[in-house]
């Protein structure tokens, strides 16, 4: 009488141990990536009234370098609502350059106590509109884009 071949044999279950641990190894640090980029991205976010603030005033007609200095002539309120779990602070500067100040939040990773910087530059002859350059001391894998 033959005998069928029933489950697998150990090589076979060592060989399927061995290719989820390679995906879990490649897998978790980029989900750490991931979502450390997305808690950094809550200063795009948070950062986006005051851009959007100096937009406004740049195609009224105030010149790179003399925008509003006080937040109530950029009709802002910069004192609490521009803050969150993981942006401790948003300022901006009357040269248009704004700074966004992440927390201490163990979780940003590399990104926690670090800022990131916005300048903005003219699109184009005669003004018009602005163009946003990101920096910051952020790591680059982690900063928003333009």
């Amino acid at each position: 009488m033959k005998k069928l071949q029933q489950g697998f044999t150990l090589i076979e279950l060592m060989i399927v141990v061995a290719i989820i641990g390679i995906l879990a190894a490649i897998a978790v640090p980029a989900y750490q990536d991931y979502t450390i980029r997305s808690r950094v991205s809550e200063a795009a976010s948070l950062s986006g009234a005051v851009r959007t603030a100096m937009d406004v005033a740049f195609s009224e007609g105030y010149a790179l370098g003399s925008i509003p200095v006080t937040p109530g002539s950029l009709n802002l309120s910069l004192s609490t609502s521009y803050k969150s779990k993981y942006v401790s602070k948003v300022a901006y500067a009357t040269t248009g350059v704004i700074t966004v100040l992440m927390t201490g939040e163990k979780s940003l990773g590399s990104a926690k106590n670090m800022s990131i910087v916005y300048t903005p530059t003219t699109r184009g002859a005669g003004g018009g509109n602005l163009s946003w350059t990101v920096t910051g001391s952020v790591p680059t894998k982690y900063r928003p884009k333009n």
